[in-house]
């Protein structure tokens, strides 16, 4: 795949089935996600795979996590928890690991873990595989974090399913890039 066409035209793609990505190509996703831009080179990333009877365990602890977080939900909605990592064939929890350092603040070393984020993403998309980054209320659950074996420096960003796509992929949509950007010239 051209390295332009990678990056206009990768979508999410939400409708994952099997078979899961090889070890090979998780090679390489990692290996992508281990470019992205580091100042200090701390490396402030990890991730955790999450795949086969794995999946039906953290959807156990996602059930018990919204149970924590609020002990009224409804069983429809606890089964909704329960169901998430069944999804996709793979997850990978991104996590952005914070070290106090007196040149990179927090907020750079969390931008460079959702570089790395992103950097596997676009590794999936060039190798054909479907993927979407899924954040919300249990990408930021403490309960959840600590069943993880994530510390107190450390952040969920969010969990990228991975699979097969489950049909055509969906069409970027055309944006004007006149639209995000100005300039600045200096002038009051």
């Amino acid at each position: 795949m051209e390295a332009l066409d990678l990056l206009l035209n990768r979508v999410s793609v939400t409708r994952l089935s099997d078979p899961a990505p090889t070890t090979a190509q998780l090679d390489i996703m990692f290996r992508a996600a281990l470019r992205a831009p580091d100042h200090g080179q701390l490396r402030p990333w990890r991730f955790v795979t999450i795949q086969g009877e794995a999946r039906e365990r953290m959807g156990d602890v996602m059930a018990e996590s919204l149970l924590v977080r609020q002990p009224e939900a409804t069983p429809e909605a606890v089964q909704k928890a329960r169901k998430m990592p069944l999804r996709a064939p793979l997850l990978v929890v991104v996590i952005a690991r914070v070290v106090p350092h007196p040149k990179v603040p927090d907020n750079e070393q969390v931008l460079a873990a959702g570089c790395a984020a992103h950097g596997l993403l676009l590794a999936a998309h060039a190798q054909g595989l479907g993927a979407v980054w899924r954040t919300g209320e249990f990408s930021y659950d403490r309960y959840l974090a600590k069943a993880l074996g994530l510390e107190e420096n450390e952040l969920m960003l969010g969990f990228i399913y991975l699979g097969t796509p489950d049909g055509k992929l969906r069409t970027p949509p055309e944006l004007d890039p006149a639209e995000f950007v100005g300039s600045w010239d200096g002038l009051q």
